[in-house]
């Protein structure tokens, strides 16, 4: 809360005063006889002020504030001085202190220099979590390519769920990439130090699903050869991404349903209770809750998976992503191999468009890889994919804007002059393609 304050003082009495002073004022306040005990128990991040004596045995105070700025060299400290450590006070502020209060001091100037203070720390504060969110938007962007409205919208739910303590259920076709998606979730959270275990759930066989979930004790069945942690136990902190939850079998639903509500396994061949602290994120591509009708998953584990549901959208429906994708797939392609990468020319870029990617991103990866080896694939084939002819025409007039838009880092005139448009059509244009100027200028 910012209204914390923190009391640093070895006269029992001067505590005690301060306390009653600032708790009737609205303070949350913390006391400490020693300096040693306030740096042992502050919080990343303090909300708050410090308020310490100078003058205290073991480590005094001027020692306390600049351990303070070493930790944190905003966090605001008041010193409490007698008359004769006023010189070293004034020095202390010029070294980082925010004020001083000579002793004895009135309850008004402290609670005058507290708010200050505290007004000082929230604007500090706020602006850290500005400058965090801008960091990691960008970070997301960059891993989570796009500029299609699915896309920003996507990226904006994963930066809201990531920091939320909840199970999210992914939807989406065939290499459509939960797994990154999933991902982000882990790393742009606060369990990002955390293991992050992916687990496919297609690819376990039956009868090996509850030892490789849940491990086993030395014994436990035939071929057990000594403990083994399993997946969720050792993602113990940090988050398990199921994919294609709904081929996990029936018998290992209810065991999963009791780790998601009590946080607690037993090892095959174990009656001990192992607690774990883990996020579920689970990905499917039917509707878990028409598989539960049909009777092949439980309907009370879907609604537990599925506390938030993100849908993400076949490459098919969001074609104006396509041309970024295929570049930043082939360059890095290049790169990796040591391989020149020539860029598309208008045709192969009609036609990459023209193709409808059952395979989605997973299959638009190949074809990039594939192209800067010299093995272009059907992509390259004219692709009667049902689109429409206006549609298609749409998507290759956006990235056509785009393209020029980036080459000339938001130049309006310069763009003008490329495509030889009216600035009133182009105008039209961006506004119908969601393209803003903002988004292409230099250092952006």
């Amino acid at each position: 809360m910012l209204n914390s304050v923190i009391v640093v003082d070895d006269e029992a009495s001067i505590r005690t005063a301060v306390e009653q002073w600032l708790s009737l004022s609205g303070f949350q306040v913390q006391l400490c006889s020693r300096a040693e005990d306030c740096l042992a128990q502050l919080p990343m991040h303090f909300p708050g002020v410090i308020l310490s004596d100078v003058r205290m045995p073991g480590m005094d105070g001027m020692e306390l504030l600049q351990r303070l700025q070493a930790l944190d060299a905003d966090l605001p400290v008041i010193l409490l001085t007698g008359h004769g450590d006023v010189p070293m006070a004034v020095e202390a502020m010029r070294s980082g202190a925010y004020d001083f209060l000579e002793k004895p001091f009135s309850p008004q100037s402290l609670l005058n220099s507290l708010q200050r203070a505290l007004e000082k720390r929230r604007l500090v504060l706020e602006n850290r979590r500005l400058h965090e969110q801008a960091d990691l938007k960008a970070r997301l962007d960059d891993t989570l390519l796009g500029v299609s409205q699915g896309l920003q919208t996507l990226r904006r739910q994963v930066l809201d769920l990531a920091s939320l303590p909840v199970n999210v259920l992914i939807r989406g076709e065939t290499g459509s990439g939960k797994e990154r998606v999933a991902r982000c979730l882990h790393d742009f959270g606060p369990r990002a130090s955390k293991p992050f275990v992916a687990l496919n759930c297609a690819a376990i066989p039956e009868q090996l699903f509850e030892a490789e979930l849940f491990g086993h004790e030395s014994g436990a069945f035939t071929g057990a050869q000594g403990k083994r942690i399993g997946k969720l136990e050792f993602a113990n902190g940090g988050t398990v991404f199921l994919d294609e939850i709904e081929s996990m079998p029936l018998a290992q639903q209810a065991k999963l349903l009791r780790v998601i509500q009590e946080q607690k396994l037993e090892r095959l061949g174990s009656n001990q209770s192992i607690t774990v602290d883990l996020r579920i994120i689970a990905a499917t591509k039917p509707d878990l809750l028409d598989e539960a009708r049909a009777g092949r998953f439980r309907e009370d584990l879907a609604y537990r998976l599925n506390v938030a549901e993100l849908r993400l959208t076949p490459l098919r429906d969001r074609r104006e992503d396509i041309p970024l994708l295929f570049d930043h797939f082939a360059r890095s392609t290049a790169e990796r191999l040591d391989r020149r990468f020539n860029p598309l020319d208008g045709a192969q870029l009609g036609r990459l468009l023209s193709h409808d990617w059952p395979g989605n991103v997973r299959e638009l990866a190949n074809a990039a890889e594939r192209h800067v080896l010299g093995l272009d694939g059907t992509w390259t084939e004219v692709s009667a994919s049902g689109q429409s002819l206006a549609a298609q025409q749409e998507a290759f007039e956006a990235q056509c804007l785009r393209a020029a838009l980036t080459r000339h880092q938001g130049d309006i005139k310069a763009v003008l002059n490329e495509l030889q448009l009216p600035r009133r059509t182009l105008n039209e244009k961006m506004q119908r393609h969601g393209l803003l100027r903002e988004d292409f200028l230099k250092g952006d």
